[in-house]
Parts: structure tokens; sequence; C-alpha cells
């Protein structure tokens, strides 16, 4: 998983609430498993004019040009701007994939839907909860301004407008600790690695009539 500390980009409005896991990556591109190859099939219900499919070329498609991914003011935006209820419905990983391999690193929303907000911080990506009123004024602020940047300091736990406010937020120190680290619930586990190693043997070495061939194949 890819480490998170700081990230300043343009950012990119998604103007609507309950927005569901299958409107961010739809179901006919859940087969794979392969965390990667997503980007282009974002939002794919809406960014494009006709329904896609696993393997298609993505580049011969006709494109929705009044959607938002679509404008050019909004090319290679690394922030998410959403309203209430971001990433409800199913529990599919493959939603916050899908907004990594585009190049979305941060989500920022009054709220969010549980099984996401924490299926985002086991992959790298950094959700953040503000209020719906400084949330409105953000929207208000990239609608006026072209090309609008803020500037997300996790360790501060911060956001900086280009106007220089500091808005403050919070987040689990737990998950906090995997984002600067890049470590998800498996990688937090292997660094105890080897005290798992050590308790093993020493079980081991105390108990060998467990681990005979007889226990082991009767279970006890």
């Amino acid at each position: 998983m890819r480490k998170f500390n700081t990230q300043e980009g343009v950012v990119i409005p998604l103007d609507r609430a309950n927005v569901d896991t299958d409107y961010i990556i739809p179901k006919q591109f859940l087969k794979s498993i392969k965390r990667t190859g997503f980007g282009v099939n974002l939002f794919d219900e809406h960014r494009y004019l006709d329904r896609g499919e696993p393997d298609t070329d993505n580049s011969q498609r006709p494109v929705n040009p009044d959607f938002v991914l679509n404008q050019l003011r909004y090319q290679n935006a690394t922030i998410l701007l959403a309203r209430e209820n971001f990433g409800c419905g199913s529990s599919r990983e493959h939603a916050p994939w899908a907004l990594d391999d585009y190049g979305i690193r941060v989500i920022i929303a009054p709220s969010f839907a549980d099984i996401f907000f924490n299926n985002c911080f086991k992959n790298g990506l950094l959700p953040i909860v503000l209020n719906k009123d400084i949330v409105s004024k953000l929207f208000d602020a990239v609608e006026a301004n072209v090309g609008y940047t803020l500037a997300v300091n996790l360790p501060a736990q911060t956001i900086t407008t280009v106007d220089g406010e500091v808005i403050p937020f919070t987040v689990d120190e737990y998950k906090k600790h995997g984002l600067l680290n890049g470590l998800d619930e498996i990688g937090v586990t292997l660094q105890d690695a080897q005290t798992i190693e050590n308790f093993e043997a020493d079980w081991r070495e105390k108990s060998p009539w467990y681990f005979s061939s007889g226990a082991e194949s009767s279970g006890g």
C-alpha cells in the first residue's frame, strides 16, 4: 500500500449525495481482483454515453461532456469533493481501487458509508469528514475558481485553502499510523512477525505433544 503524508492537488466536485459503490464502479467490472486497471471505468455509467464492459477499448467510447471527469478544468485532479453518505451500497473494495487507480488520493465529504470509509484506509486513500457547511463553501470555491487546489497534511491533520485558511480534521490514530507508514491491517500485523515467530517456537518447545502428527490430524 502507498504511504500517505501530504497531498496538494486540484479538487474535482461531485455534487451529489448518496453516491453508491455501483455509481463509483459498476458491477460488470468486478470480475478482476488485481486492484489496478479500474481507473478508466471510474463513474463509468455517467462518464460515458454507452454501456461499458470489461476489456473494452475505452479510448474509442463516446464520453459525456457534461460529467465532471471529462471537463478540462478538472483534469489530473487528486482530491474529490462529495456530498453526504459517499460510498453507500455494496461493500465492494473495487470502489476505492477505482478511485486510487484514477489518481484520487483524498475524498472530502460530510459523511461516508462505514464499509467504504474503512476500505479507503486499507487502500491508501484518505477520507476526510467535514461539516456540511464547510463542504458547501468548498463547492462554491471550486466552482468559482478554475484549477482550485487544496493542500492536505495528514501529520498535522489540516487542509489549507489557496487563501491560506486552515481547516482541521480528525482521523483515528490507528488508521493514521497505517496511512503514514503504508500499512494495511496485514502490514501492521507483520510488524510483529518476529514476536509471532518467537512465540510459536516457544510454544512448540513447551508443548511438543500438541504438534505430533496424531494431535494435528485429530485437531486436538
